[in-house]
């Protein structure tokens, strides 16, 4: 095998063991495009292959990339981002809810910037067939809310025992039909009342506070990628792509204490710690130039079979199943005057396909807490999910190569609502409704063996507005809300 293939390889390699990407992603939990110059033309790359990231989307593209090294960092901020709760919760006579219901108020999470590594090698084995390596983060979930617990009003108190003289509920305390159970606070806002001391045989079904949430609240998804894309030429207009993926992810949930009562395996749920899933799956591409000013390409990427998250079986469906979704993408390239491209991806994943992502959150979760265990309980086949649907994006880039020296890019890519709004609940862990993206960029060829990339993404905020779920909170709406910017700058080496 060739030294700087094998070096390459080694290096990703490494890398990928070593180095965790832990964002959020444009697209649902995937980023908006791979390698810079894709990423300044709104991530099109289907049909435009420009460096050894273009495998990320097509690994047909690497068949016509010189033998070259990428090497590139992402700065990532998906800030502003949160959620907001609407005081339209349903009260009783006594002014006290009849539910449980997410506190008032506007809340940021926290941890607003990421670093994102990226790298690709490719060799040209021969006229006809190419061999590389890619390693590339694919998005993720973060959010850390720490001003207060998320689901504070949720933890279970059917015929607890309250805070009081002589262990009875004080005056002006009311539990509600499904079993929480509140007094009114000094702001005129109802507030939980529980005793974690008092005993089960006592009547407490939350002992020691086991239901009681925490802060901080949120989760952190950490995806690595690794792909080895092989070409094979049919002629020199036309490339097919194979390449074998392989995938690390770990998760860690905190705060979701009150969803222990929800669960199959309540001891699975939350505050667990880090867990990791290793998986893998197939990715195939082709890229035709059809003339001299009009290319073709398509891809598919499998859904990659992914581990179970054992420490969170109880959390997400099928027991703690976490597959990474199916990718398709179509795309074209026109050059509109032989300095001037434009190019078009038509993207399509398949969220839905995946239970722990696109069951809803809007089910009836009562018999659960009341130990009718089934399906439908977290953890289960058919339990909460994040209610996502299949995605569409749109991508629609631009090129000018200005000079030997400079090409100036730009590109926008809209995507597919996420989810209905009766999905916004668990979404407070993963507000993905960013739809717009907006991007500019730059090469300057240093040499005819170096070059070096820029580029900037800007997704201005988009919201989930009047969310409701009418199924654990009742009649209370509210909204999720994210902004994001990404600039991203990279080392292209040809050798």
């Amino acid at each position: 095998m060739n030294q700087h293939l094998q070096r390459a390889i080694a290096l990703g390699l490494i890398s990928g063991l070593t180095i965790p990407t832990a964002v959020l992603a444009s697209n649902g939990y995937f980023a908006f495009g791979w390698g810079t110059p894709s990423k300044a033309m709104g991530g099109v790359a289907t049909a435009l292959p420009q460096d050894t990231l273009v495998t990320a989307t097509n690994p047909a593209g690497m068949g016509f990339i010189d033998t070259s090294l990428d090497i590139g960092v992402s700065f990532f901020s998906p800030s502003p981002r949160g959620y907001e709760a609407n005081d339209d919760y349903a009260r009783n006579a006594q002014g006290f809810p009849t539910s449980g219901f997410v506190t008032p108020g506007r809340y940021d999470s926290d941890s607003d910037w990421f670093l994102v590594p990226s790298m690709g090698y490719n060799h040209v084995l021969n006229d006809q067939m190419t061999l590389g390596i890619s390693i590339f983060g694919n998005g993720g979930m973060n959010t850390n809310y720490k001003e207060r617990p998320v689901w504070e009003n949720f933890a279970g108190a059917p015929n607890q025992l309250a805070i009081g003289p002589g262990m009875t509920p004080p005056p002006g305390t009311f539990a509600a039909p499904n079993g929480f159970l509140f007094t009114m606070g000094p702001d005129g806002r109802p507030v939980p009342v529980t005793d974690p001391n008092a005993t089960p045989q006592q009547g407490n079904v939350n002992p020691g506070g086991i239901f009681t949430a925490t802060t901080p609240t949120g989760v952190n998804l950490e995806q690595l990628f690794v792909e080895i894309p092989f070409t094979y030429k049919i002629n020199k207009q036309h490339s097919l792509g194979i390449a074998p993926v392989f995938a690390a992810q770990s998760f860690e949930a905190k705060g979701l204490e009150p969803f222990r009562q929800m669960s199959l395996y309540p001891d699975a749920v939350s505050n667990n710690g880090k867990d990791w899933s290793y998986g893998y799956g197939l990715h195939l591409g082709w890229v035709g130039e059809i003339n001299d000013q009009l290319t073709l390409g398509a891809s598919y990427r499998t859904k990659l079979w992914m581990s179970d998250f054992d420490d969170y079986k109880g959390l997400f469906a099928d027991e703690g199943n976490f597959d990474i979704p199916a990718m398709l993408n179509l795309g074209l390239a026109f050059k509109v005057q032989p300095n001037i491209t434009l190019a078009f991806d038509w993207q399509r994943i398949f969220y839905n396909e995946i239970n722990s992502v696109g069951n809803s959150n809007n089910v009836n979760v009562m018999p659960c807490m009341m130990g009718i265990k089934s399906d439908s309980c977290l953890g289960g086949k058919n339990g909460l999910g994040f209610g996502w649907d299949d995605m569409d994006i749109f991508k629609l880039g631009a090129r000018w190569d200005y000079d030997e020296r400079f090409s100036f890019m730009a590109g926008a890519s809209y995507a597919s609502d996420f989810a209905p709004d009766t999905e916004g609940l668990f979404n407070v862990m993963a507000p993905a409704t960013i739809q717009w993206t907006f991007t500019l960029g730059a090469t300057y060829r240093h040499s005819k063996s170096d070059s070096f990339n820029f580029s900037f993404a800007w997704m201005p905020e988009a919201t989930l507005d009047e969310g409701s779920n009418a199924n654990i909170t009742g009649s209370q709406t509210g909204s999720l809300y994210m902004e994001q910017k990404d600039i991203e700058i990279s080392w292209n080496h040809r050798f």
